[in-house]
């Protein structure tokens, strides 16, 4: 087994061209730990929002040698630590959380703790199950932080993106009457999820769930003493109105996730691969990112 394995990072964040694949020691597990293969990691609006030093500017990273790069990776058990009843070779789909990591998904091996993993069912890639964690995760808890819906009304805005297109069939599990909010090109893809459609929606919503990170301009939509829920950690918009305004970052979950992978397998939750690219050309997936306007997630395959 080599005792290297290539990960990309960046040093000095400024966007896609700060990426590196650099070669760093493989890590054993430890107690609760497994060493997760890698065959595919999502690229994410997060992933980019690091490369470019977003959240090194916020005060919120402060790695002094490098910023490992990547939250969401599916792949199958290399190696597991001592108190894990897992066996070797099974697929896992998972996340590394938080922002202050030199390491990250985009990588050939992981060491993670077992609360951060979840079965792969048979009837779902690996390429596909790598798009859920972190967008399943955070629409998830996006709609815990909304409560139940009895009827009422909810605005999902990006509702053709990654976390939207989660929400939409999540909310209406939980009893919203749910409208997407998209561009006009993709309202079959939000009705097709159940959602009723809009381009340009009136304010006085029950609920907004701003997955377009729209801010102020979502928080507006809602109605007096409504609730908003955005995406964007340290940079809240402004209670108005009654307004309660909540923020969701996807979160481990172990058990939630597993039934985020088992609803993917069974058709519920939408997995849309843009196309699947070589670790090499991260850089390329996140200009593609920014340039906007991408369905689908890109994935990289170590």
């Amino acid at each position: 087994m080599s005792t290297t394995f290539r990960t990309a990072v960046v040093r000095s964040p400024r966007g896609p061209d700060s990426i590196e694949i650099i070669e760093v020691p493989t890590v054993e597990p430890g107690p609760g730990q497994v060493r997760v293969e890698v065959a595919a990691a999502g690229v994410n609006p997060v992933d980019v929002a690091v490369a470019a030093g977003v959240f090194h500017r916020m005060g919120v990273i402060h790695q002094d040698r490098h910023t490992g790069l990547g939250w969401d990776f599916a792949g199958t058990v290399g190696a597991v630590g001592p108190g894990v009843d897992l066996p070797v070779g099974s697929r896992v789909a998972g996340l590394v959380d938080g922002f202050d990591r030199d390491f990250g998904a985009y990588a050939e091996q992981l060491v993670v703790p077992t609360g951060n993993i979840a079965p792969v069912p048979d009837t779902l890639d690996l390429t596909a199950a790598a798009t859920v964690p972190v967008n399943g995760l955070a629409a998830a808890q996006l709609v815990d932080l909304l409560g139940p819906g009895e009827g009422r009304r909810l605005l999902v805005t990006g509702a053709a993106g990654a976390v939207g297109g989660n929400v939409l069939p999540l909310a209406r599990d939980h009893g919203w009457r749910v409208t997407g909010l998209a561009r006009a090109a993709d309202e079959a893809f939000v009705r097709g999820l159940g959602a009723d459609f809009t381009t340009a929606p009136e304010p006085g919503w029950d609920s907004v769930a701003d997955a377009a990170v729209l801010q102020e301009r979502g928080v507006e939509l809602v109605r007096d003493g409504g609730d908003f829920v955005g995406m964007q950690p340290g940079t809240l918009p402004a209670a108005v109105r009654g307004v309660r305004v909540q923020v969701v970052v996807a979160a481990p979950d172990a058990a939630r996730l597993a039934e985020l992978l088992t609803a993917a397998a069974n058709g519920h939750l939408p997995t849309r691969v843009h196309a699947v690219l070589p670790l090499d050309q991260a850089a390329e997936a996140h200009r593609a990112l920014t340039g906007g306007g991408i369905r689908g997630r890109y994935v990289l395959r170590p």
